[in-house]
């Protein structure tokens, strides 16, 4: 019988990474904003220290530490008046209510975003190669995005709360 050794599993990973239709690094970060397009861009570059003053300990674990609040713990998941859900960190306006739905997951979840709002990249840290995405002005870490969701788009944005802020129309 054969061991099993690193090499063996990063090559079945990427096997796996294969056939499921994942996207390349280029592909994902081609749909990445231009810097230059965002408001305020380089005014939300802070430093470890400044953004532990300005976020409480469970916003600065999701938005800068790439965390996850546990499931069904943020009052934004049954939030569906009119208005706009913005990055938490910065204020950046990512979604508009009329794109949200109930995915029963937990979490906030949208079928699509504000343009240019997001920026994407590809998350190794499970078994299966998954797309995060982070606010396109301040970096900070939103969720991950799944193709289980419902129509025009069929994507689901799979929100943290505690990295959102809801402003009401």
């Amino acid at each position: 019988m054969m061991k099993m050794n690193r090499r063996h599993l990063a090559l079945g990973a990427i096997s796996i990474a294969a056939g499921c239709g994942v996207q390349t690094r280029e592909q994902v970060m081609a749909k990445d904003p231009d810097p230059s397009t965002i408001p305020d861009y380089d005014k939300w570059q802070l430093s470890k220290e400044e953004w532990k003053e300005r976020l409480s300990p469970e916003a600065y674990a999701v938005l800068r530490r790439e965390g996850t609040e546990r499931a069904g713990t943020s009052p934004l998941d049954k939030e569906y008046r009119d208005g706009i859900f913005a990055c938490a960190g910065c204020g950046y306006d990512l979604f508009k209510s009329e794109t949200k739905f109930d995915s029963g997951t937990g979490w906030p979840s949208f079928y699509d975003y504000i343009p240019n709002a997001l920026g994407f990249k590809r998350d190794l840290r499970l078994w299966t190669p998954r797309t995060e995405y982070h606010c396109a002005r301040c970096g900070g870490h939103q969720g991950h995005v799944f193709d289980d969701g419902p129509e025009p788009t069929g994507k689901r944005y799979c929100n943290n709360g505690v990295a959102l802020t809801f402003k009401p129309a």
